[in-house]
């Protein structure tokens, strides 16, 4: 195949993508050696070979590895989030930072509504005992999300998504955010609120924001002693955000607890297995941007993006 954009770069990928991204790539001219899975020793030995980066959460951008990687132009990153990149680090060392925010939006917003309704209605519950053999029916309560109140925590794309589904349900619905979102919000029909009382007067609680040195352990002690009784904590952000110790101490006043992210990944501490297997925690392994449509849109959107990176480099 012809050489269309005239880029002449080389790509290390070193976590799984679309197979898509990676011929779509070699289309436009990129060299690419798709390594998923390596790891970070393997990674350092090659890292000065490459003028292009692609990551997605599994893979540690660090300050050693830029030092590295004395090529690299442009690190990508195929999803929403940055905390894995030592961002401020790269962009000092003149390097290109992008992401696909927008890919992931409606996925992301339908599992944290997924992972609502299963509390909600301890589907996992019932899925376990009818797998091994047990007619649970009347064994456990059911809770409906019509006329609770929604808390939002962090009203960016994601956010507004799970907004909508949420009044689509009969919700009313509150959000908070490091930023102003007043008018937004009013304009959406939520009602705008700070943290504390979000946490007071919601029923089911959401979480949707970049893990950062403010949000590392926002819903801690004190937050979740705030939080209603029988209510439910979704989180489908970072797994960072949560305090999980202090989440464990409050598993008897919530109703339930519905999580897509983990401090760590897969979970390593035995505090971590024991809230995995707790009965009123409903878990999936960091899969909010895994569905066939998230992963078309990311392509395009993350191929986009760097062929934008690649002409300003070579400019």
């Amino acid at each position: 195949m012809g050489d269309p954009s005239g880029i002449k770069m080389n790509v290390l990928i070193t976590d799984k993508i679309s197979e898509r991204a990676v011929s779509s790539l070699k289309n436009q001219g990129f060299t690419v050696d798709y390594r998923p899975g390596i790891d970070k020793e393997e990674m350092m030995d090659i890292i000065d070979k490459y003028d292009v980066l692609i990551v997605r959460s599994r893979t540690k951008v660090t300050a050693d590895v830029i030092d590295r990687g004395k090529r690299l132009r442009i690190i990508a990153r195929a999803g929403v989030g940055l905390d894995n990149i030592d961002t401020n680090y790269a962009i000092n060392h003149g390097i290109i930072i992008i992401n696909s925010p927008k890919a992931a939006t409606y996925s992301a917003a339908e599992l944290a509504i997924g992972l609502m309704i299963g509390v909600a209605r301890r589907i996992n519950l019932f899925n376990n005992d009818l797998r091994n053999g047990k007619w649970s029916k009347g064994s456990y309560e059911g809770l409906e999300l019509r006329g609770k109140s929604l808390g939002i925590i962090g009203f960016g794309r994601i956010g507004k998504a799970v907004a909508g589904v949420g009044k689509a349900l009969g919700m009313s619905v509150n959000a908070t955010d490091i930023m102003n979102i007043e008018k937004e919000a009013n304009e959406l029909g939520v009602k705008y609120m700070g943290l504390e009382e979000l946490l007071m007067k919601s029923d089911v609680i959401t979480i949707h924001v970049s893990l950062t040195k403010n949000t590392f352990h926002l819903i801690n002690d004190k937050a979740l002693g705030l939080m209603k009784k029988d209510s439910i904590l979704v989180n489908t952000s970072r797994g960072e955000v949560i305090d999980t110790k202090a989440l464990m101490n409050y598993l008897d006043k919530l109703w339930g607890v519905g999580l897509d992210v983990l401090e760590h990944e897969p979970p390593r501490e035995d505090w971590e297995n024991e809230l995995v297997r707790h009965p009123k925690v409903l878990v999936t392994p960091h899969i909010g941007a895994e569905t066939r449509e998230a992963q078309e849109r990311m392509v395009d959107e993350l191929i986009g993006n760097i062929l934008e990176a690649a002409k300003q480099v070579i400019r």
